[in-house]
């Protein structure tokens, strides 16, 4: 289920387990150990999806202070579970995909139990 229609171009962080991917169903999704990324720190990693991705999923909390967010050309969503299982992060996914079709560039959306 998608609420929006915008087909979005999702990048998971590295702390998000890459099969959340299957629960974002009409939406371009890969992680940034695919493209191999994980070993970009917070800054280096936004400057590479810049013109790649919409929006970047991710359960780093010290991101949304570390890093100037507002000013990007895509959208931030935090997600906010118990741990970052899949099976902690799924009963999150209606959400997340309402976000999806909502969320504006430079904005950060968090999204919890």
């Amino acid at each position: 289920m998608i609420v929006g229609t915008k087909r979005l171009r999702v990048l998971l962080d590295n702390c998000v387990p890459w099969r959340l991917a299957d629960w974002c169903h009409g939406h371009d999704v890969e992680s940034v150990i695919d493209l191999g990324w994980d070993t970009l720190k917070n800054g280096l990693l936004l400057d590479a999806m810049m013109g790649r991705f919409d929006v970047l999923v991710t359960v780093d909390r010290s991101m949304t202070f570390q890093q100037r967010l507002s000013s990007r050309p895509f959208g931030v969503i935090l997600l906010r579970a118990r741990t970052n299982r899949l099976a902690d992060l799924l009963p999150l996914v209606p959400a997340l995909l309402r976000a999806l079709g909502e969320i504006k560039p430079g904005e950060v959306r968090e999204i919890k139990t």
